[in-house]
């Protein structure tokens, strides 16, 4: 058995994150993955740090927040991981959607976002390629970019350069418990002890929490990416349709598809996005791929005549009330929680790990984190388990 100030459960760019902040504070830090680092969520994503998609409230807050941490505190490493601010841009070819972004932009201004309505001649400015039936657009050139795998890998290659240790292939089987108090964990490789247990397991986050007899509400929610075959520079920023936002925050189960595109620096087009609350099914959704072919080509025409190379999909970690769970769990002392992101987690995990760091540590955060707390779900039962493999039981 081994101890560590900090014990983070979860190897994805939120766990990263945490693992960094906090050795960056002085902790001693051990990193517990199921499986390999990056290989959950993180790597099935397309790295969005988008302030355009929030509505006034915390969420919002912390993507503020998180951005400041990406350009500033981060910004002597943000080559590594291809830190992009390229901006964002949400198309309305509706009078009803137009009427509903210059609601939003006007609302998001009040918070000091940079929101700018434009015609369509702006637009075309913009975007060359974009579809003539818009009607008009919001640009907003704060929304950036990061490649997730390598932010995540990174940031947990510099929390090991300062002492970090991770245990891979470390699935966690048992919180252990000193009376009401969670002071460790157990593995296959080994039972490490902690002052500060941090649960950072993404879709599996529940089970964690159901570990300590605590219900934390996060699900899958499942999405799917698709990606081109190389092309000249034709999409200059991240585009998508006005409809993207509404199904950012809708609780419907069913699929939902609205189109988002962008280009990257290898010159491929990512095209998004589905979500489906499908549990943990990994079928292949052909619907829900043509689907966002289709709302892709309205968007940019000349993908009509673009090959798809590949496709993936992975499982965003879904909240009911579509805040992220962060912060110590009162219910049970001893444990933290940073889950429940979404996909707003590549964003906001800067942030977020900044933030959880200096709470663990014994700083003031920087930020009130009292609208995340986990107590917010009340004292009900767990309503998931993990298996003794640290699968998510039916």
């Amino acid at each position: 058995m081994t101890h560590s100030d900090v014990v983070v459960i979860g190897a994805g760019i939120m766990g990263a994150a945490v693992a960094y902040f906090a050795t960056q504070a002085g902790a001693s830090v051990t990193v517990v993955e199921r499986g390999l680092p990056g290989s959950g969520t993180s790597s099935h994503c397309e790295g969005n740090i988008l302030l355009s998609d929030k509505e006034l409230g915390p969420e919002l807050d912390l993507t503020l927040y998180s951005l400041g941490v990406w350009k500033n505190d981060l910004a002597h490493v943000a080559t590594d991981w291809e830190f992009e601010a390229k901006g964002g841009i949400i198309v309305a070819s509706k009078e009803s959607s137009l009427a509903s972004l210059s609601r939003l932009t006007t609302a998001q201004r009040s918070r000091g976002i940079q929101a700018e309505e434009v015609d369509t001649e702006r637009l075309l400015e913009l975007e060359p390629w974009i579809t003539d039936k818009a009607l008009g657009a919001a640009y907003y050139p704060q929304d950036a970019q990061v490649q997730p795998v390598l932010a995540a890998t990174g940031m947990l290659g510099l929390a090991r350069a300062a002492g970090a240790r991770v245990m891979v292939n470390s699935p966690v089987t048992e919180l252990i418990r000193h009376g009401d108090r969670v002071v460790g964990v157990r593995t296959p490789n080994g039972d490490v002890t902690a002052d500060a247990v941090v649960n950072t397991s993404g879709t599996w986050a529940g089970g964690i929490a159901a570990l300590a007899g605590v219900n934390v509400p996060v699900r899958p929610r499942r999405g799917f990416v698709m990606v081109t075959e190389p092309l000249p520079p034709r999409i200059r920023r991240k585009v998508y349709a006005a409809e993207y936002v509404d199904n950012v925050g809708s609780s419907d189960a069913g699929l939902q598809s609205s189109p988002v595109v962008e280009g990257t620096p290898a010159g491929t087009i990512l095209i998004g996005s589905t979500r489906e609350r499908v549990g943990f099914e990994d079928r292949v959704a052909v619907d829900g791929l043509r689907t966002m072919a289709q709302n892709a080509v309205a968007l940019f025409p000349f993908l009509a005549q673009t090959r798809i190379m590949r496709h993936y999909h992975g499982f965003r970690p879904y909240c009911p009330d579509h805040l992220p769970v962060m912060g110590h769990d009162d219910r049970a002392p001893g444990l933290w929680h940073a889950c429940g992101h979404e996909g707003a987690g590549i964003g906001l995990s800067v942030g977020t790990g900044k933030l959880l760091a200096q709470a663990i540590t014994g700083e003031q955060p920087d930020m009130d984190l009292t609208p995340f707390a986990p107590s917010r779900f009340g004292e009900g039962a767990p309503e998931i388990t993990l298996t003794e493999n640290g699968e998510v039981a039916a």
